[in-house]
């Protein structure tokens, strides 16, 4: 199978997320990196690219350079990751789709509603096709839940509780020159703490599992951190499309929490619990009867999302891969996949954000849709 022609921005020297990009592309042979724009700062993208291994010709000083050079080339990149921080993402986004080359972003969308929009304008006005990568909804497990809500099992959906805790930001590590607090904490270049964060993925998996949409939500946010001037812990309660209700709790202050994300979802038939610490398990109860340890891979959870043998551990960076291979087949194939995030998706998370800060800033208001 030809591999396609990665182009990466962002993600150079010390940077986090762009490294676990690069991994899961190249999980399952389906891209090879030939070229980038790896940092805001010229030589440090030049030497980053040095150290991937990426040629000089094709390694650039700026997203803008780039996305006019891969455009011409007769054998240029078929898609570019964008990883950059998050008041980054629109203009290499833009600048990209208007070359005709597929985005592959990550998430959330934007750091602003009107950054946000200029994705969508230039992705409506392109040939080229746009991904989020909500890495959680490549879970084998996530995916099967999804199916078993689908298909009736959890019957009618009364109740969905969804929490994520880490603690990494206990202390304001930001005033010290930590590079990945020094960003997220800066409204100027995150637009959001903890909510855009990691609630946008706690929020993105509640409704790519249960197939609901938010209705209205009310918030209550909160800064711990010293002189910290973004959320670090939310409580919100949720009301969803169909009637189900639903509380999130999001939170980069939970002492002792490292990546807590868990999703608890329960319906008039029955409930079904995942974890995202022990992804490879999942409870499933049906009313009146014993709870059921369903494993990943094994003989009652579906096949077609799993790519290593029961018992083998399957988690992060292979929910990365499992997008990246959908999205390499949808690249090749030009079809599409439904279990793949979209830009409405993108859309929904940049609305969570505003709706919980605006709800958050009048006490608690509900704030419909």
């Amino acid at each position: 199978m030809k591999k396609l022609k990665l182009g990466m921005v962002g993600g150079g020297q010390g940077a986090f997320i762009g490294a676990v990009h690069r991994i899961a592309a190249r999980l399952d042979d389906r891209f090879e990196l030939v070229a980038g724009a790896l940092s805001s700062d010229p030589k440090r993208s030049i030497d980053s690219a040095a150290d991937l291994g990426i040629l000089k010709d094709r390694a650039y000083k700026n997203f803008s350079e780039m996305a006019k050079a891969e455009a011409a080339r007769p054998d240029g990149i078929d898609a570019v990751a964008i990883v950059t921080p998050n008041h980054m993402h629109a203009a290499p986004c833009v600048a990209f789709l208007n070359a005709g080359i597929h985005v592959i972003c990550d998430k959330p969308l934007a750091a602003t509603e009107n950054e946000a929009q200029q994705i969508v304008d230039a992705a409506r006005q392109s040939s080229a096709r746009f991904f989020l990568t909500h890495n959680y909804t490549g879970y084998p497990l996530v995916r099967n839940a999804r199916a078993m809500v689908a298909s009736g099992e959890l019957g009618e959906i009364r109740l969905i509780q969804v929490e994520y805790a880490q603690d990494w930001l206990t202390h304001s590590i930001e005033a010290e020159g930590h590079k990945q607090a020094s960003w997220r904490t800066d409204p100027k270049k995150s637009g959001a703490g903890a909510i855009g964060d990691i609630g946008t993925h706690a929020i993105n998996l509640a409704c790519f599992v249960t197939g609901l949409k938010i209705e209205a939500l009310s918030a209550e946010l909160h800064s711990f951190g010293a002189g910290r001037k973004v959320d670090d812990n939310a409580h919100i309660m949720l009301r969803f499309s169909g009637g189900a209700r639903g509380t999130l709790w999001a939170s980069q202050v939970a002492v002792g929490c490292e990546n807590g994300l868990r999703l608890r979802i329960y319906g008039d038939k029955a409930g079904l619990e995942w974890s995202q610490e022990n992804p490879n398990q999942m409870h499933f109860t049906r009313f009146g009867e014993p709870k059921q340890i369903l494993t990943r891979g094994g003989a009652n959870t579906g096949p077609d999302w799993t790519r290593t043998p029961p018992g083998h551990p399957e988690g992060y960076l292979e929910g990365f891969a499992t997008l990246y291979n959908d999205i390499a087949d949808v690249i090749a194939s030009g079809t599409v996949n439904e279990a793949l995030p979209t830009l409405q998706d993108g859309l929904d998370g940049m609305w969570f954000i505003q709706a919980s800060q605006q709800s958050s800033s009048k006490n608690g208001a509900w704030v419909s849709r």
